[in-house]
């Protein structure tokens, strides 16, 4: 019973003092030095030797079971209202105070490139090109005009500057592949430079090709040796790139109108040529054979050079010596050439037989002028195509490849200078009495010089295998240009340069009056016309100079045959320029368009 009693009792006090189990002594562990201060002595909360005498009482939170705080908690009535229903109040320092937070914009954009598409922007809808702040230039150009006119105009503006494409005309595939249409854009320019075609020219032809197809936002680039095109089809897309290396080059002014024919058709809006129809075409243009066979070219060679020989006051025999001698350089250059020996070394090759033979006709003391007999062989081995091609590509702009092909013209250039020299050097050696002043003693046969002129340039045109339709036109301009020759230069009294200048510029502006009647290229009308007009004559006597020991007298004359050189190059260019200039190639306001790299 007693027990019984006393559990009640202990029952009751409980129910009295609900916080009784509070004050129950706490262990070891709760007890902390950083606890506030404590309650009286009979207190069982926790306390700490740090407690200063006075202690103050900080009234537990509520809903906490326990009053264990840190000391650095707000004091009591400083305590900031914590929202109903919030989370601890534990918070950063950094924190910003309530009622100072910053609104969250509604709805806001995700962070994206810098080159996304605008909201607004639907793909379906898009423009063709962006308009410049400065507005689009108006450029008309009349179908009638050339495409090369039309494809010049257009990239010598920027990309944002060109006018609205014309509406695509191809009907055989809905959507050509990118990659396809820049492949055979790549191939055809791969054709025209490695024919000779100049830098310039070869971008107006990539340019048109591409345009044909529908891409207008492309670049083309061309260098010696690589070939690059980019398109993009607008700011925000990305842009696809292919290039081509040129490794191999061969003259063959046919396949090179063939070529401009297809880019002709292709260009047409009249005309609609699908992709595979132009693929089709430019492997038929690079299986065909060569107009003219091998024996042809060689007796072609022949007959330049004795065309040469006449002109510098050779006669029947010089003219049969130096044929040899041509045609005999040629043979042993094919062979050089089937070894694969470089072109430097053929070129070297090629020149020492005409040499030699005039060096031998001299020893024997054959009465003839063997000074003749050398020049005609030189004749047919100047490069004149590649330094028309290169001063071209120096005066519009394109100075990688002028460097690049002078350079080559050099090395040929030097390859001739070696092999002559030796001859030159073992004929002196021998006792063979060359005249270097014999050039100064021409005489002067109009009639027979205008004829051999004439059979230069046809048996030039041979060389180049040129279209058999062009032969004539090519033989007729060359005609013209060494009658204003003679005719400045003999009896107007004229100096050589300038005469050859005028020539040239003659031959340029006629030749690039043919190449737009018949929408073809200028090369196969202006090349070998300048066959009678290139420094032979100058470059031998120079040479003989050196070989006999007047250093000073052979580099003035070699000076006149690099002045002789440049001129050439130089009219030729600038009568194709005029031609242009004069002839209409869109309105007076948009004529600014044609400007190249630099202008006023």
């Amino acid at each position: 019973m007693r027990g019984k009693h006393e559990y009640e009792r202990r029952r009751r006090e409980l129910v009295a003092e609900p916080d009784a189990e509070d004050r129950k002594p706490q262990s070891d562990e709760a007890r902390s030095a950083f606890a506030p201060p404590g309650r009286d002595e009979g207190d069982s909360a926790a306390t700490s030797e740090f407690l200063s005498p006075t202690a103050v009482r900080v009234p537990p939170v509520s809903g906490t079971d326990s009053s264990t705080t840190s000391e650095f908690a707000v004091p009591a009535g400083l305590d900031v209202p914590s929202a109903p229903a919030a989370e601890p109040e534990t918070t950063s320092e950094f924190a910003l105070p309530q009622g100072l937070e910053a609104r969250r914009p509604h709805a806001a954009e995700p962070e994206g490139s810098a080159f996304s598409p605008p909201s607004t922007y639907t793909a379906g809808q898009a423009p063709p090109v962006f308009t410049p702040p400065s507005g689009i230039p108006a450029v008309r150009l009349t179908k009638e005009a050339p495409w090369q006119d039309r494809m010049r105009t257009m990239l010598r503006m920027p990309v944002a500057e060109r006018p609205a494409p014309e509406p695509v005309h191809k009907t055989g595939e809905s959507a050509p592949a990118v990659p396809r249409v820049l492949d055979l854009t790549l191939r055809i320019g791969e054709l025209l430079l490695a024919g000779g075609e100049g830098a310039e020219d070869v971008e107006a032809a990539m340019f048109a090709v591409c345009r044909s197809y529908g891409l207008d936002r492309c670049e083309p680039t061309v260098t010696f040796t690589l070939l690059s095109i980019s398109y993009q089809p607008s700011l925000v897309d990305d842009p696809v790139t292919a290039s081509r290396t040129v490794r191999r080059r061969g003259t063959d002014y046919t396949r090179l109108s063939a070529v401009f024919r297809l880019v002709a058709d292709l260009s047409d809006p009249d005309t609609t040529i699908s992709l595979e129809e132009a693929y089709r075409r430019l492997a038929e243009l690079r299986r065909n054979r060569h107009p003219y066979p091998g024996w042809a070219l060689t007796g072609a060679s022949g007959l330049l050079a004795g065309a040469a020989s006449v002109l510098v006051g050779g006669d029947v025999i010089v003219f049969i010596a130096a044929a040899l001698g041509a045609m005999l350089g040629d043979r042993l250059a094919w062979l050089c050439a089937g070894r694969g020996l470089p072109e430097f070394y053929q070129f070297t090759v090629a020149a020492t037989p005409p040499a030699a033979i005039g060096v031998a006709l001299t020893v024997a003391q054959v009465h003839v002028n063997a000074s003749a007999v050398v020049t005609g062989g030189l004749f047919a081995l100047l490069p004149g195509r590649a330094l028309v091609a290169g001063v071209q590509d120096g005066l519009t702009g394109f100075y990688i490849t002028a460097a690049a092909r002078l350079l080559e013209v050099m090395y040929f250039f030097v390859g001739i200078v070696i092999g002559v020299l030796v001859v030159l050097y073992f004929g002196v050696k021998l006792g063979a009495q060359l005249n270097p002043d014999a050039a100064l003693n021409v005489s002067e046969r109009p009639v027979v010089q205008i004829l051999a002129s004439m059979l230069l340039c046809l048996t030039f045109a041979v060389l180049l295998q040129q279209e058999r339709s062009t032969v004539l036109w090519v033989t007729l301009n060359g005609g013209v240009a060494w009658s204003v020759y003679g005719a400045m230069h003999y009896p107007g009294g004229l100096s050589p340069v300038a005469s050859t200048a005028v020539a040239a510029g003659l031959v340029g502006l006629f030749g690039q009056l043919l190449a737009r009647y018949r929408f073809a290229s200028a090369l196969p009308y202006t090349t070998a016309a300048i066959g009678p007009l290139l420094p032979g004559s100058a470059t031998y006597f120079g040479l003989l100079s050196i070989a006999q020991a007047h250093v000073d007298k052979g580099l003035v004359s070699l000076a006149k045959a690099a002045s002789l050189a440049m001129a050439i190059a130089i009219g030729v260019n600038l009568g194709s320029e005029i031609s242009r200039l004069f002839l209409r190639v869109g309105s007076a306001k948009g004529r600014r368009a044609a400007k190249r790299t630099r202008g006023f």
